[in-house]
């Protein structure tokens, strides 16, 4: 069978840092292709070469494209001949409408005026191809953001797409929006068009890709034919890490101590209406050396309850008790929960979590500036000394502590996220989808360093989408639904069954 895309013998260098080496891949017409590979494996990089984000003469190798050699200095050049990649960070305007993004820089026009009858007649067309019920003139920020991977879909279709490369699509998808987008990719293989899948849930991988290509540091390590013999995870962990990982969850015997938290009667109202609770008479505890789970589905409240917590960061007519370690505290503010002892790592890591274009040094530090300045000007030296202890017994990989974090890899982008707030000194570490969108190497590590965190006597409170993470690791599990606490389960007894049959009876009874 003739390749659509053979990239042969790609390597690219930067600083300090060599992110592929030699590294071989090759799509057949009409086939959904997976790329996987723990954080920093080479994936995106790749991705970059072949649309033209890293142009031609930046890298070493060839590429060929329908069987011709490809040298393309833009993405403006890929994009002519039908390769369209959509990024993790969706490219869309939010205040523009759903027509006006689809056809952004390449407007319909007749006599050098646009045509808008022609660009709503196609947009209506393409939105019914990827299953998008939605009115062409409907603002892009009024979407959530499956329908906003689907519309980044249709405009990729409005350029004619032979090969569509989705780095981590599903990453910020609910269940539900996560299948109807594999579901479309099925549907464009069976109308020709080859695709490009990058994505950490390997039960999705697993689900629709014809074959599996493993990179591991920058190297092609083997492709997987899915269509030849079933392909389990352990084996393409396996592949992807370079061992068995037999256990996904390290091992730890919890050693709690008394109460360091108690939240009573926490209430917290939608930010634009005064008078929708979203967070309704919460009440819990965490103990010494505790990790509590907090499960529930999407819009249960589960982050709005955590950043109204901490300092009031969502919401409005917040009100409710905390008490640490037996004293009342004023959370009331970012600084004062700082104060009290409460940090809290947020679901968006790269919006909310960290400065992209500082460095490593100046995002650990930048929590907690008094603690590396003199009479209040920033020490320098300090701060250095203070970024590489956190960068050595966080295993942060990098070139060094002047590294932009924009350059990291997911994981390591997490680790810097917690190093900020673990040099605040906090006791009570507020973890909100601490491994999303990333790869089961680095998740073990994060896993590694919260066991570490409660050996040291701090209380975890984790939430978390993946049920099988929340079970492996917590000792207690509260449920959440509808702004509420429906269930609470210690380890022994918490199970995926239990935790979704609290959630429904909840919902029969407010039903």
């Amino acid at each position: 069978m003739n390749a659509v895309l053979e990239m042969r013998a790609i390597s690219k260098t930067f600083p300090g840092v060599k992110a592929l080496d030699d590294v071989n891949l090759e799509i057949r017409p009409a086939e959904i292709h997976a790329i996987i590979g723990e954080n920093g494996a080479g994936k995106s990089t790749l991705m970059k070469v072949l649309s033209g984000v890293y142009p031609y003469g930046s890298y070493d190798g060839e590429i060929y494209y329908e069987g011709q050699l490809s040298r393309f200095r833009s993405i403006a050049e890929s994009e002519r001949v039908g390769i369209v990649i959509i990024h993790q960070e969706l490219a869309l305007v939010p205040f523009l409408s759903i027509a006006e993004n689809i056809f952004l820089g390449n407007e319909p026009a007749r006599f050098g005026v646009i045509d808008w009858d022609a660009a709503f007649a196609r947009t209506r067309d393409l939105l019914r191809t990827v299953g998008l019920d939605e009115n062409p003139e409907t603002l892009v920020t009024h979407l959530g953001v499956g329908k906003q991977q689907l519309v980044e879909i249709a405009k990729a279709l409005s350029k004619r797409v032979k090969l569509l490369i989705l780095d981590e699509p599903t990453a910020s998808l609910s269940d539900k929006d996560s299948a109807a987008l594999l579901r479309l990719l099925v549907t464009l293989k069976e109308r020709g068009i080859a695709s490009i899948l990058i994505s950490h849930k390997l039960n999705e991988i697993s689900q629709v890709a014809d074959r599996i290509t493993i990179l591991r540091d920058g190297s092609t390590i083997e492709t997987l034919d899915c269509r030849a013999a079933a392909v389990d995870e352990d084996r393409i962990i396996r592949g992807m890490v370079g061992r068995d990982m037999a256990h996904r969850y390290p091992p730890r015997t919890p050693r709690i101590g008394g109460v360091l938290m108690e939240v009573r009667d926490w209430t917290a109202f939608h930010p634009l209406h005064a008078e929708r609770p979203v967070v309704r008479n919460v009440s819990f505890s965490v103990r010494k050396g505790e990790i509590v789970g907090i499960a529930g589905l999407m819009g249960s409240g589960r982050t709005e309850f955590a950043m109204s917590l901490f300092g009031r960061a969502y919401g409005q007519g917040v009100s409710g008790r905390v008490r640490i370690e037996g004293r009342d505290v004023d959370v009331s503010t970012i600084d004062k929960a700082i104060a009290a002892g409460i940090a809290y790592v947020t679901e968006d890591r790269k919006q909310l979590g960290l400065v992209l274009d500082e460095s490593i040094a100046r995002n650990t530090t930048l929590a907690n500036l008094p603690g590396i300045a003199r009479a209040t000007v920033i020490d320098e030296d300090r701060e250095s000394d203070v970024a590489e202890n956190y960068r050595r017994s966080m295993r942060i990989r990098s070139y060094g502590i002047g590294q932009q974090v924009v350059n990291l890899s997911g994981g390591n982008q997490q680790k810097v996220v917690l190093s900020k707030w673990l040099f605040t000194d906090t006791k009570i570490l507020i973890l909100d989808e601490p491994t999303r969108g990333i790869d089961v190497g680095a998740k073990y590590e994060i896993y590694c360093i919260i066991n570490e965190l409660v050996d040291q006597g701090r209380g975890v409170v984790m939430i978390s989408s993946e049920m099988p993470e929340l079970l492996g690791l917590c000792d207690r599990i509260y449920v959440m639904n509808e702004g509420r606490f429906v269930g609470e389960f210690p380890a022994s007894e918490a199970s995926q069954e239990a935790i979704m049959r609290s959630i429904m009876r909840s919902k029969e009874r407010n039903g």
